[in-house]
């Protein structure tokens, strides 16, 4: 059976103006993620969405991996969701960044605090119940996320792959393969790991989860590395 290894990005830039941009801890995470799979793993094809932080997280992979990978081939349907529309649907003042900013600097733990409202906005969306305000839906994503799956299965045709990509993503493939409710596909997606390791395995129709937000690379070299923001 061939493997296909979903890697969620590296750590992203949080707070700062450009958030789709590895972080230099992200940039860390990739160039361990790369060593370890030296010498375990030679994917025939590399994928990702087209997001900044997906094709960085290939250039941390490659760097530590210490071998040129094949090139990375875009694919918009594995883009995460517009997660900032997501939580300005429930937080609409949050347009405003500056007002963001400050209304999470007041909080002694602002990435959680940010983490509870991001979690409401999620349950908000997912619920079907405000369809009309968000310019994809909950359904409309995991479509073109399944779509996307089955594309790139066709198009290497067995061959192993890596593909980059973010934990929205992630948490559907593994509901669809696993047949879980929304529910539980929003857990999953709030326990995923930068730069952790998913294996999808394929052969003719069938697809099976082998494994799920494998970051042991990160806690083998340094635990301080492990970062789920």
């Amino acid at each position: 059976m061939a493997t296909i290894y979903l890697v969620r990005h590296g750590q992203a830039s949080f707070g700062e103006d450009n958030y789709d941009q590895l972080s230099p801890r992200g940039w860390e995470q990739g160039r361990v993620l790369g060593r370890w799979l030296a010498g375990k793993v030679q994917p025939k094809a590399v994928f990702g969405g087209n997001m900044e932080r997906h094709r960085e997280t290939v250039e941390a992979i490659t760097s530590g991996f210490g071998e040129a990978l094949p090139d990375m081939q875009a694919v918009e349907g594995l883009n995460e969701f517009d997660h900032m529309q997501v939580v300005e649907r429930l937080r609409p003042e949050w347009a405003d960044r500056q007002r963001m900013a400050s209304d999470l600097a007041s909080f002694p733990k602002p990435a959680k605090a940010f983490q509870q409202s991001f979690e409401k906005a999620m349950a908000r969306w997912v619920s079907g119940e405000f369809d009309d305000d968000y310019t994809e839906t909950w359904p409309a994503f995991r479509a073109r996320v399944i779509t996307a799956l089955e594309e790139l299965i066709e198009y290497t045709d067995g061959g192993d792959t890596l593909v980059s990509t973010s934990g929205g993503p992630i948490s559907v493939i593994a509901q669809h393969l696993l047949e879980l409710s929304d529910r539980k596909a929003l857990e999953m997606n709030n326990v995923i790991a930068n730069t952790s390791v998913s294996r999808v395995l394929h052969s003719g129709p069938r697809r099976s989860l082998a494994v799920f937000n494998n970051y042991s690379h990160l806690e083998a070299e340094d635990p301080a590395l492990v970062t789920f923001r």
